[in-house]
Parts: structure tokens; C-alpha cells; sequence
């Protein structure tokens, strides 16, 4: 039991590089490069085109984020830490 609170623990405080967050960045800035050169050759923009795709980016950026920190955003793990709980009770 100590061990797996040990790497759940060190799990939780290792985090990705910071490059990989500039390169998640980059990224969406790359799309959105493409997308609008792409759109600037046409007559007229679609705006639903345009609104969906910034919305679809950064809901998937704050996703990617929001799961690497698990008890900072809306995606939470108390499920997990209540098991955690019960076993702890059950020892004593």
C-alpha cells in the first residue's frame, strides 16, 4: 500500500516539459495559419466554420491541460482518492 501512494504521488507531481506545451501551442497556431489561408481565398468566410474551429482548439487545449493537473479544473479524481480512503479505513 505504501508503494502505490509513493508512485501515485510522484505520478501526480511529474509533469510534461514545458516544450511540449509551446509545441501544443504552436501547433494551434499552425492550424489556425492554414485554415485562414485557406479561408482567405474564398468569396466569403463561413463564420460557423471559423467559431467552431477556435472552439473545438481550445476546448481541446484546456483538456489536454486540465487532465495533466487533475485537481485544479473541472476533471477531478475524487472517485480514486475515496478508494484510497476506504482502504486506509479498513486497515485500522
Amino acid at each position: 500500500m505504501i508503494d502505490i501512494t509513493t508512485i501515485r504521488r510522484m505520478a501526480l507531481q511529474t509533469h510534461p516539459p514545458k516544450i511540449i506545451y509551446g509545441l501544443l501551442f504552436m501547433l494551434g497556431l499552425i492550424c489556425s495559419l492554414l485554415a485562414g489561408y485557406r479561408m482567405a481565398s474564398g468569396q466569403h468566410r463561413s463564420w460557423l466554420h471559423i467559431l467552431a474551429f477556435a472552439t473545438i482548439t481550445v476546448i481541446i487545449v484546456y483538456v489536454i491541460i486540465d487532465v495533466e493537473y487533475p485537481r485544479a479544473g473541472l476533471i477531478r479524481l475524487q472517485a480514486f482518492d475515496q478508494l484510497l480512503v476506504d482502504v486506509r479505513e479498513g486497515m485500522k
